[in-house]
């Protein structure tokens, strides 16, 4: 994964398009109102009203199914029958989950028929799932009709208009035209999208295409002739997105937002800062799972602290100081796995090297001699999952060699990684390698979430015996 992929800025705090909010409405105001009067009728035939709880639990289930199938995304305009109808199944039984837990800390339970509810669970999915078929078809076609309308046409035809092409032609929301090219240079049909024109012929090509979105990709170079363009468009009924060219920059956790009003580009963000709630989150994690995996493993970390102290005279720990979030230096423990010696540079361990004790190889091999990482994790130097720190000497060495070699410090190192599980652990004797480890890295730090680590750590168990690690 190439940090560089992503050129089209993401912007944070967007609000759901007209489209997908009416589509998602519809369908879920049709679902809800069936839901509701299907539960008024089964009290009816109970009881012969609809009793004071059975209206409350109608006005709880209105309001609970908007977070519940949003979270879910039960109504979304690109899943198909089947997915869809999971997601509506997995929404209506976290609404009835949530429904349930709140029945039992009220203790209101025992006011409800159960025969009701029961009905109500089972013929209620029933119920949407019928609905939802047609009010999918029917929603499909609105957004096909809303799409087919919004014809688009891309000003430029560098690297960074034809890569806009190509998301916009996968992502399949707006028909596109073609391009303009920014320069009276003839026009060639080497491309994969057809060159309308020059700018001379821009207004003409709009009308005569009607078209409703203009995408400017013009090199920063250009910005005198952006501006005029813009200037020029102001009064003509098309929308005219500028997309800022920034493929030359290695962007790191980038943005759009708002700051009174002035448009702001994130260029380099730590996520651990710009999401600090997410960031609480991983902090939560990281000292839960590592407190619990100190008392579980206590038995092998015992054995090796005594195998370690066997093995060779010195200490059990070897303590070593690497740049951890921010370049703030930590000291990165780990079990001694070499012989006490001296060393006037610091030397990445090889294969076959001498400095390594019996038990050393043992437990570098099996990755054991990083088990008291945990307790970096544990005092919040280190999370469980982030970039591996290097030594302070190695980082000196390749900061300068390598693009962005620091970035890799905008978030708090991990015990593991993704440049661990994807076949970069051990050694890195060449520039190529450390590039991709870095590479990997950031992409890492650009797709952060709790979920990707909570895959990382799933799939670290199995890498633990790679080749690459002595």
């Amino acid at each position: 994964m190439n940090v560089r992929d992503n050129i089209l800025i993401r912007k944070r705090n967007t609000t759901m398009p007209v489209g997908r909010g009416l589509t998602f409405w519809a369908q879920w105001v049709s679902a809800i109102a069936v839901i509701i009067l299907l539960l008024c009728a089964l009290a009816v035939i109970k009881t012969g009203e609809v009793d004071t709880q059975y209206r409350i639990l109608s006005v709880l289930m209105l309001l609970g199914s908007v977070p519940a199938y949003s979270m879910m995304q039960v109504y979304h305009k690109h899943h198909g029958y089947l997915v869809g109808l999971g997601r509506l199944l997995a929404g209506w039984l976290l609404l009835l989950s949530g429904l349930m837990v709140m029945a039992f800390i009220t203790k209101t339970s025992e006011l409800f028929s159960r025969e009701v509810i029961i009905t109500l669970a089972l013929c209620g999915f029933g119920l949407q799932a019928a609905l939802y078929v047609p009010l999918h078809n029917l929603a499909q076609r609105y957004q096909q009709k809303l799409q087919a309308a919004r014809t688009s046409l891309i000003v430029g035809t560098g690297e960074l208009a034809l890569d806009l092409a190509d998301k916009l032609a996968r992502q399949k929301n707006e028909p596109l035209i073609g391009l303009v090219a920014a320069d009276d240079l003839p026009l060639t049909d080497d491309n994969l999208y057809p060159i309308l024109g020059s700018l001379a012929h821009l207004r003409d090509l709009i009308a005569t295409h009607r078209i409703r979105r203009l995408y400017i990709a013009l090199p920063l170079t250009e910005a005198e002739k952006i501006e005029e363009l813009y200037i020029d468009l102001l009064d003509s009924s098309v929308d005219v997105i500028w997309i800022p060219d920034l493929q030359s920059l290695i962007l790191l956790n980038h943005s759009v937002s708002e700051i009174e009003g002035l448009p702001a580009i994130h260029l380099n963000e730590s996520p651990l800062t710009t999401y600090p709630t997410a960031a609480l989150s991983k902090a939560v994690l990281d000292r839960s799972i590592a407190l619990v995996a100190i008392i579980l493993l206590s038995p092998v970390l015992l054995a090796t602290a005594l195998a370690v102290k066997l093995s060779s005279p010195g200490p059990v720990l070897f303590k070593q100081k690497r740049h951890g979030w921010n370049g703030k230096i930590i000291k990165v423990w780990k079990f001694r796995s070499m012989r006490m010696h001296e060393d006037h540079e610091v030397k990445q361990a090889s294969r076959d090297d001498p400095r390594i004790t019996r038990v050393g190889q043992f437990i570098r091999r099996t990755s054991i001699d990083e088990l008291p990482q945990l307790f970096n994790a544990l005092q919040g130097r280190m999370s469980l999952v982030g970039p591996r720190p290097h030594a302070v000497a190695h980082n000196d060495y390749y900061t300068g060699k390598i693009d962005a070699y620091m970035a890799r410090h905008r978030i708090k190192p991990g015990i593991t990684g993704l440049a661990q599980i994807s076949g970069f652990r051990g050694e890195t004797e060449t520039i190529d390698k450390m590039e991709k480890r870095v590479e990997l890295d950031l992409a890492y730090i650009n797709n952060w979430s709790l979920w990707l680590d909570i895959k990382i750590l799933i799939k670290t168990p199995f890498t633990l015996l790679s080749k690459n690690i002595y």
